[in-house]
């Protein structure tokens, strides 16, 4: 069984469209939290130029609505490691109750190198703390 990465998500006023629920645009926001909690905790970094990947592609499987004082969390996995990307899972469920699923997605993120903005492997370190959750 991996290993669930977890983080609450707070749903904010200005994420509400005039609908009444959270706009679709907003869930890539709560995932794009979750990576940042996520790789500040595995890589023990705050600053984000510590990152040393970039975001490839992402998707979204929308469930159901989210409205304003919903309480979320966020869960997240490591899906595949390649030699210069990996992949990851995302489940966005009520925090009361984890069967209760409001999205489901995933992104591909490729190791970069900024200085040379060019690819590179997938770092031996970050590999170890990937394999971790997946």
């Amino acid at each position: 069984m991996k290993n669930i990465f977890t983080t609450q998500i707070h749903v904010r006023f200005r994420d509400i469209d005039n609908m009444g629920h959270v706009n679709n645009a907003v869930f890539f926001t709560y995932f794009e939290e979750g990576r940042k909690a996520f790789f500040s905790k595995i890589l023990a970094v705050s600053d984000l130029s510590a990152f040393p990947f970039i975001l490839a592609h992402i998707g979204c499987d929308f469930l159901r609505p989210i409205i304003l004082n919903t309480q979320l969390s966020l869960e997240m996995w490591v899906k595949e490691i390649g030699n210069k990307s990996f992949g990851l899972g995302y489940k966005l469920v009520d925090l009361s109750d984890e069967s209760i699923a409001y999205a489901e997605g995933e992104s591909v993120q490729v190791c970069f190198d900024y200085g040379n903005n060019e690819s590179i492997a997938v770092p031996a370190g970050l590999k170890q703390k990937l394999i971790e959750y997946s």
